[in-house]
């Protein structure tokens, strides 16, 4: 693991060392005894980050400890900032000609020997009092206090009685069923899921239902860090009624394990692994015996759930939230007693409190028991401050020790990149490349043998994911995970936890999260705090060192000069009216910004943001047309850069080469230097083009003369992945269906702004494209060369998007050829009739498909179109859903409507659809599916449950 350069357990020591290290440099060696002073300050550094290091791995601290712990960590702090505002006073901002040259003259004057050794006393002081504590309170002998054990809650849920269970009948008869399955040999079944949501009471009360059917069986449930010769002692007791011969030899007792259980069926859960390669360990005890013997696992991690699973999709059970109705069943019967319910005066503050439960079991039945027999004031209290709950209330403790223990779980820098998800608001979704990107201007993430940063970064998320500690919201054709949500419960604990070591502070219209008694790290100003009077408590010397600023939705707005040290600056303006963001270009250690503020916003940036030598990701997609300061194209370190749409911006973009995003760019507006400029761009992963304004034909062909070799150059890159190119007429295109060098590696192409004649030839060539969006007027069919046989010959093709303008002379055909579509899961078709036909063995994967057609004339049968072959489809395939366009948009006619509805109720009965009908004014088609229940549905279909839909815009 890459050493990062800001943690939660260490503050920025490892920064801080780093630029330690810089002033060791030779520019700095006419300075008298400075590389001796630090050196010997380097040295400490590094021993109290070790042992900083050494502290985080202990899951309780004395108090002397912890206080030690929190002054190395602020002092951290504070010295960077120092250091930072001398390298700042110095010029080290690093790109101007003869730097060393002019800093050397510099170092000559008396005034900067002066400074730089004022700084270095100053930071000898702190340390040296820091350093004397260390020895007097014994830091480094340090042995974490034994305290009290904590009880297990997992042993509630094991013993709960099953007639006080809610919402329990359904996922118990589904895992029941997926268990059972006819088959002789060992089956294993894993339940995954976010802490709190039940896994160990689900899994209980199967074993209690299934247990009678098996010659033996055993519950057991593994710890964090489980003794895995222990662990499988008990397991052989709880079996056979006996330990292990050899206490303590693992390779004994495995054997013991599988020589009482070869000729025997068993049933076995395995409550809360941790890791597979316990599960690795554990699996070796289970023979294969041919006797139907089943294995069932619960797990907070899906990988750990795969694996168990052997990777079997089928088999792992994801657990779902309750649901409204069962929240309240659950609810009202531990408040109000069984079948009792709700008090009218409580309705309003019950459905408050049971959102923030978001359908977790446990934390429904923590906070239940808390209000029962509680009169209004509490259950408001409750209402109003749910979050610091969770401090010293035992009712509590059970979730919070849950949650806690996934917490301590965590790697320390997923326990950094957990905690910077508290900046955010409740029920907020939080974007996967924001949040990574974030998370790298603050150097919680860094490179890892040359993999990208942003790769890294990703890879966090998506374990963070994994864990169950975030809660994925959007998804691509790939099942990558785009945006997500915190759970309320688990930002109480976040929250919680920043507040522990002053990591975030949050103010907003319920609390201050955080006691203003220390100095400010990160800040987020949610929601109208204002209104109560919070938001002017904040003084500007609070402020002064905060690295992250995050305002959402609040008219209160701190001024931004106050931010001397601020490394993210993420801004969400509620109203109208002028926004001066002029402050920022002050801002010298800006990393991040992003803008989304009201269309009739004025916002103001700085005529000059040069100086924003650290700048790396500048985003004003959500923002109103505004002008770009013209130095932007001097930032050397500038990766994303996303503007709205119709914006100006200024010559010499070809210069910003780190530039890895850039969205918004108007082909119509920007001049023909830019549009050639974007092929020197080799670093562009992710560009999108739009085209605002009608211009000559001449003027108009040379701007996409000028894109085509941009792109043509941007062939010979392998960095480009994503392209967009959006609102481009058909005559526009002439030319591009000859284009001689695509960029081959692209994984994504969305072409739908734009009208090709028929589908381009080059488009064969990119291997390794998954996502295509593509309109065109025609399609032509000849044999092995038609338009639809150059799309089908994509390898890598998931998820097609395919319009077309006029109906062709006869049907569409989704050949069975067995290297037609072999990877293609969704496919969106559109067309003015249903011209489109599937052959046996066509299109094996698919799992989604969405249709749009008109059903003018259906009554009369002159325009019915039903797609051929739909008995083709695959077994998995049981979602057809609406997709919305406005280009065959007429008036509905009932009539139509109703001859279309039987034809295609119908047509689809082949594969389990048995009811269509129309909805709502937008005439949309819905189709339920007649077996609801089918193993081979993929997981993100289950979720949607079993409503699918045909949709036809036509009213």
């Amino acid at each position: 693991m890459a050493v990062t350069m800001a943690s939660v357990s260490t503050g920025v020591m490892n920064s801080l060392l780093g630029k330690l290290a810089t002033l060791m440099g030779d520019e700095y060696r006419k300075i008298k005894g400075v590389r001796n002073k630090v050196a010997s300050l380097l040295d400490e550094f590094s021993s109290m980050s070790a042992l900083l290091v050494k502290l985080a791995g202990m899951d309780e601290l004395d108090v002397q400890a912890r206080e030690w712990r929190d002054q190395v960590r602020e002092m951290s702090y504070d010295i960077e900032d120092c250091v930072d505002d001398f390298m700042r006073d110095l010029g080290q901002k690093g790109a101007t000609t003869g730097f060393l040259k002019k800093t050397a003259e510099r170092l000559k004057k008396l005034r900067v020997r002066h400074q730089m050794a004022n700084m270095i006393r100053r930071i000898e002081t702190r340390v040296s009092e820091v350093h004397d504590r260390r020895t007097r309170y014994k830091i480094d002998e340090y042995a974490p206090s034994s305290g009290i054990v904590a009880v297990d809650p997992r042993v509630i849920a094991i013993y709960a009685e099953a007639a006080g269970l809610v919402g329990i009948d359904a996922p118990r008869d589904e895992l029941m069923k997926m268990l059972m399955v006819e088959g002789k040999e060992l089956r294993v079944a894993s339940i995954v899921g976010f802490p709190g949501l039940g896994k160990t009471t689900l899994a209980n009360e199967v074993y209690r239902k299934l247990q009678g059917q098996f010659d033996c069986h055993a519950f057991v449930s593994v710890s964090q860090k489980p003794d895995m010769p222990n662990l499988l002692s008990n397991l052989l007791l709880k079996l056979a009624g006996q330990h292990s011969s050899q206490m303590g030899k693992l390779d004994d007792t495995i054997t013991g394990i599988r020589e009482y259980l070869s000729n025997k069926r068993y049933l076995i859960i395995i409550d809360d692994l941790w890791d597979s390669l316990a599960w690795k360990v554990i699996r070796c005890a289970f023979p294969e015996n041919s006797r139907s013997s089943r294995v069932l696992t619960t797990t907070r991690i899906y990988s750990v759930a795969a694996t168990c699973c052997s990777n079997s999709k089928e088999y792992v059970y994801k657990m779902k939230s309750l649901d409204d109705q069962d929240s309240r069943r659950l609810f009202f019967s531990r408040v109000f007693g069984f079948g009792e319910p709700c008090p009218v005066i409580y309705a309003e503050l019950s459905t408050d409190i049971l959102k923030r439960c978001g359908g977790l079991p446990l934390a429904i039945i923590s906070i239940s028991s808390l209000l029962a027999g509680q009169l209004k004031p509490m259950w408001e209290y409750v209402r109003n401050s749910l979050g610091s709950m969770f401090e010293g209330n035992p009712t509590l403790e059970e979730m919070k020790q849950i949650l806690d223990l996934s917490y301590r779980n965590l790697p320390h820098h997923l326990k950094t990149c957990l905690l910077y998800l508290g900046m955010y608001p409740e029920d907020y979704e939080i974007m996967k490349n924001d949040l990574s990107r974030q998370w790298i201007a603050e150097g919680f993430v860094s490179s890892i043998n040359g993999l990208d940063a942003e790769d890294v970064a990703g890879s966090y998320f998506n374990e963070l994911i994994n864990r169950s500690m975030i809660q994925p919201v959007e998804k691509d054709c790939n099942d990558e995970v785009l945006s997500c949500r915190v759970h309320d419960v688990m930002l109480d604990l976040i929250r919680s936890k920043s507040t522990e070591e002053n990591f975030i502070t949050v103010m907003d219209h319920q609390q201050i999260v955080t006691g203003m008694n220390k100095q400010i790290r990160r800040i987020s100003l949610c929601n109208g705090g204002e209104e109560r009077g919070v938001m002017p408590a904040i003084t500007s010397e609070s402020l002064s060192r905060a690295r992250s600023v995050a305002v959402f939705r609040t008219v209160f707005w701190p001024s931004l000069l106050g931010f001397k040290y601020v490394r993210v600056l993420h801004l969400e303006y509620p109203k109208s009216g002028r926004l001066d963001l002029t402050g920022m270009c002050g801002l010298f250690l800006l990393r991040y910004v992003k803008i989304a503020c009201d269309y009739n916003t004025s916002l103001q940036l700085p005529s000059q943001i040069g100086e924003l030598r650290q700048l790396e990701t500048f985003d004003l997609q959500w923002s109103p047309l505004v002008s770009i300061p013209p130095d932007i194209v001097g930032l050397p370190r500038l990766s994303h850069l996303v503007v709205p749409k119709c914006t100006l911006l200024p010559d010499g973009i070809g210069s910003l080469k780190s530039l890895r995003t850039l969205h918004g760019f108007d082909v119509s507006e920007n001049s023909i230097n830019n549009i050639e400029c974007l092929g020197e761009l080799n670093n562009m992963r992710d560009l999108d083009l739009y085209w605002s304004r009608t211009e000559t034909l001449g003027e108009a062909e040379n701007r996409m003369d000028a894109l085509r070799s941009s792109l043509e150059r941007l062939s010979h890159s392998s960095n480009l992945k994503n392209l967009v190119l959006q609102n481009l007429s058909s005559t526009l295109l002439v030319g591009w269906s000859t284009l001689s060098s695509p960029p081959r590696h692209l994984q994504k192409l969305d072409l739908f702004g734009c009208v090709f004649s028929r589908v381009p030839k080059w488009m064969c060539q990119l291997s390794d494209l998954h996502w295509l969006v593509l309109r065109v007027e025609k399609v032509v069919s000849s044999k092995d060369d038609g338009d639809v046989d150059i799309l089908a010959r994509l390898p890598s093709l998931i998820h097609l998007e395919l319009q077309i303008e006029k109906c062709p002379e006869e049907r569409v055909i989704i050949t069975g050829s067995g290297t037609a579509f072999q990877t293609l899961k969704h496919l969106k078709f559109s067309c003015p009739k249903l011209l489109l036909a599937f052959e046996a063995g066509a299109v094996p994967r698919l799992q989604r498909l969405e249709l749009r057609f008109s059903i003018k004339g259906w009554q009369q049968g002159s325009s019915a179109c039903l797609p051929a072959g739909i008995e083709h489809l695959p077994p998995g395939f049981r979602e057809v859903s609406p997709m919305q366009f406005d280009h065959f948009r007429e008036r509905l006619n009932r009539r139509d409507a109703a001859a279309a509805k039987s034809a295609l109720r119908n047509a689809f009965a082949c594969v389990g659809i048995t009811m269509v009908r129309i909805s709502g004014g937008d005439a949309v088609l819905k189709a339920t599916t007649a077996c609801s229940t089918n193993n081979t549905v993929p997981d993100e279909l289950a979720i949607l449950g079993a409503t699918t839909e045909i949709s036809d815009y036509s009213s």
